[in-house]
């Protein structure tokens, strides 16, 4: 039966004293007694069965089976350093992982992404896609934007608005309305059916139903139809003229867009700060 690997503080102690030749700068240099440095590297040598040093009055030597074996251990303390350096405390405290649907990031945070940039150099950002409450618990962002009821995502998420439902197009989309192709999301307790209640609006069969809002959005971008889109996501495109109202009712949304800040750090409050100043008609504080 193989031996078991030996414990990764043996070589670190053996990989600080090769370089240092000398136990009492190693175990300065990784935070242990010089004793315990010096029994960890004499373990190390029963376990391989070698020995690795000489040992001198003032110091000591590698033998040639310690300098056949430091370079292959310092790679693997390199490749370990690397593979963590990430999740470590003074790597994180300069980044923030913000978990949205591809609607939000895509509509709402991308086209306003370089003022945040030039404004914090130094964050980074990571963005995972999401879409409903339940997908969050299996994450650990530090800023989630939610989507659904009130009731589903939960008491520490605030409100983004508007959270209305909005008919758009194309801005060289002509025709009349019941002769356009109508595009609907799916998935969610408002369509064109809810809609054309509320508005007194007539409505035909939908044409195209997709999964999202920023899809919606963007197929009536490219001249498809007219979309039923949240507001909050089409707000972006409206200001820049990709969309225009198809008309100018409104309908209140079941479902809508909420923040949740799960951490607190000056990076994290700066991307809460600047997101809220991407929303109309919300601010919002730490949570």
């Amino acid at each position: 039966m193989p031996k078991t690997l030996p414990p990764l503080t043996w070589f670190r102690s053996f990989e600080a004293a090769a370089r240092r030749l000398s136990s009492t700068a190693a175990a300065d240099e990784i935070g242990l007694t010089q004793s315990a440095v010096s029994q960890q590297i004499r373990s190390l040598e029963s376990r391989l069965g070698v020995v690795l040093f000489h040992r001198h009055p003032r110091g000591l030597s590698l033998t040639d089976e310690g300098r056949k074996l430091l370079p292959q251990v310092e790679a693997a303390l390199q490749l370990l350093q690397s593979a963590a350096s990430p999740y470590l405390a003074e790597e994180r405290a300069r980044h923030v992982t913000v978990a949205a649907s591809i609607s939000i990031i895509e509509w709402l945070i991308s086209p306003a992404l370089p003022q945040f940039r030039d404004q914090n150099p130094d964050t980074s950002i990571r963005f995972v896609s999401t879409i409903w409450p339940d997908e969050y618990s299996a994450l650990r962002a530090d800023v989630e934007i939610r989507f659904g009821s009130e009731k589903q995502v939960g008491r520490d998420a605030k409100p983004l608005l508007p959270n209305d439902l909005i008919a758009v197009k194309a801005p060289g989309l002509v025709g009349a309305f019941q002769d356009l192709p109508l595009i609907e999301a799916v998935g969610t307790s408002d369509n064109w059916s809810t809609w054309a209640e509320v508005t007194g609006h007539k409505i035909h069969t939908p044409a195209y139903y997709v999964d999202s809002y920023g899809l919606a959005l963007q197929l009536a971008a490219s001249g498809n139809g007219v979309a039923l889109v949240n507001a909050l996501i089409a707000d972006h495109a409206l200001q820049t003229g990709q969309v225009a109202r198809a008309f100018d009712e409104t309908a209140p949304a079941a479902e809508g867009y909420f923040l949740a800040v799960q951490r607190a750090s000056p990076e994290v409050d700066a991307f809460v700060s600047w997101f809220s100043q991407l929303v109309p008609g919300s601010s919002h504080q730490r949570v």
